[in-house]
């Protein structure tokens, strides 16, 4: 199972250049797209699942330019959108039941046990009598992945899943993710960089329309290391240290100090210590130079 986008490109009709010659292929496991607020992820995501057409270039699944043969991609994909509507007051085995007969399954023993197992597969099964509407942030998003489990999918896109979900629904969900990532194409669009840290085999960051790197996590972190530098200063130096040097990141400590964070070659000055490199360092060396 292969996903190549070939030189896709899309400006809006205001003249914002939403993609801009995009090239990534993308294989089995959980892929995670990551970049800021405005990136572009959205308009790559609907794209893939030909909900908004492209001015230029190829999506090819197993072959198939789906860009020109959207039912084989729409046989094939799960899609949850960053927001999905409000649901009626229903319960998910019953909105449940109502998606699996609108999406073929015309027995009725086999949409019961499609829909249990999607119901264990979330880890909803012990709320399944009540209404959706009703369920907290969370919940709603794993309902939302038990609905487009329902017809097997292969390749499944997430567009900001954790945005708003607190530490517990957030973990419970990036779990279920992890269980459905193995055999299946899971692209997992995020500004969150711990997401894709804890849930992600291969990665790319993007910004203004255009894939600024792809790798695995591991292989973007070695590009980094031995490159970050920190140091220990207060507060009010702060504006100091940014007319001298050109700072990555900061952090604010409990007390009246913080950390900054430079991304050179070589050592700053005497006062710099070399800091292990992370995924958050990758991320905003990337924003920052561009690639």
């Amino acid at each position: 199972m292969e996903l190549i986008i070939d030189n896709l490109t899309k400006t809006y009709s205001n003249g914002v250049k939403a993609l801009n010659s995009v090239n990534i292929k993308i294989e089995a496991g959980m892929f995670g797209l990551l970049g800021p607020n405005g990136a572009g992820k959205s308009t790559l995501m609907r794209t893939i699942a030909t909900l908004q057409e492209a001015d230029s270039g190829r999506i090819m699944l197993n072959g198939v330019n789906i860009l020109e043969d959207k039912m084989t991609l729409r046989n094939t994909l799960g899609y949850l959108p960053q927001s999905f509507g409000v649901y009626p007051k229903m319960s998910a085995e019953n909105l449940l039941n109502h998606f699996a007969k609108l999406k073929g399954i015309s027995n009725k023993n086999e949409r019961k046990e499609i829909v249990e197992a999607v119901l264990e597969q979330t880890n909803l099964t012990q709320v399944r009598k009540k209404n959706v509407a009703g369920y907290s942030g969370g919940m709603k998003q794993r309902f939302g992945i038990a609905q487009l489990l329902l017809n097997n999918p292969k390749l499944i896109i997430v567009d900001e899943p954790t945005a708003g979900l607190d530490p517990a629904e957030r973990s419970r969900f990036l779990n279920v993710l992890r269980e459905i990532g193995t055999n299946n194409i899971v692209i997992f669009s995020t500004h969150i960089v711990e997401d894709v840290k804890e849930l992600c085999t291969d990665m790319a960051i993007m910004n203004g329309g255009t894939i600024l790197q792809h790798h695995t996590p591991k292989q973007a972190t070695e590009k980094v290391a031995n490159k970050i530098w920190t140091k220990r200063i207060e507060r009010e130096m702060l504006n100091e240290h940014k007319d001298k040097f050109d700072i990555l990141s900061t952090k604010f400590n409990d007390d009246n100090s913080m950390n900054i964070n430079i991304f050179a070659e070589s050592k700053p000055d005497e006062s710099f210590i070399n800091k292990q490199a992370d995924l958050e360092d990758v991320y905003f060396v990337a924003l920052k130079n561009g690639n």
